[in-house]
């Protein structure tokens, strides 16, 4: 039986993430565990209308699901089964990457998140916080951080 039985990996469609989601599924498929993949979204306005009974204002417009995430989700999927992950599943939440993930962790009782390195030594990272650093107080389990940049800017 493996130590880790469930994997989570968010990713946002980015190479940095594809390359973490890469060596979850390698774990994954190494340790037999479930692969959870996790995509955090903001949902975007469409220039589609609301009916006027919907209506909240002449400026209201209908609000749908991120196909991003989706398809950020539909690319980790493909990524994850060529590395040999075999039980696969997957998440899209509305909300900020370290709330989604630090909450989908803690939801599924997963047992490691693995996330890039990017942003951990960009001046944004340094001021805002990046991901990685700030999951590192936020996570309830064990995190992996996967070294996924080049170091070239």
């Amino acid at each position: 039986m493996s130590v880790y039985r469930i994997i989570l990996v968010g990713t946002d469609g980015s190479d940095s993430s594809l390359r973490a989601v890469d060596r979850a599924a390698q774990i994954a498929a190494a340790t037999g565990a479930t692969l959870l993949l996790a995509s955090a979204y903001s949902p975007m306005p469409t220039r589609e209308r609301l009916s006027a009974a919907d209506r909240l204002g002449d400026l209201a417009y209908k609000v749908q699901g991120s196909t991003p995430a989706e398809d950020a989700l539909r690319s980790a999927r493909d990524r994850a089964v060529a590395a040999g992950a075999k039980d696969i599943e997957e998440v899209a939440v509305e909300g900020d990457a370290v709330d989604v993930i630090s909450s989908v962790a803690k939801d599924r009782d997963v047992d490691m998140v693995v996330v890039g390195n990017r942003g951990l030594n960009s001046l944004a990272g340094r001021i805002l916080g990046s991901v990685p650093a700030n999951l590192s107080h936020r996570s309830p389990c064990d995190i992996l951080i996967v070294h996924t940049t080049d170091g070239r800017k």
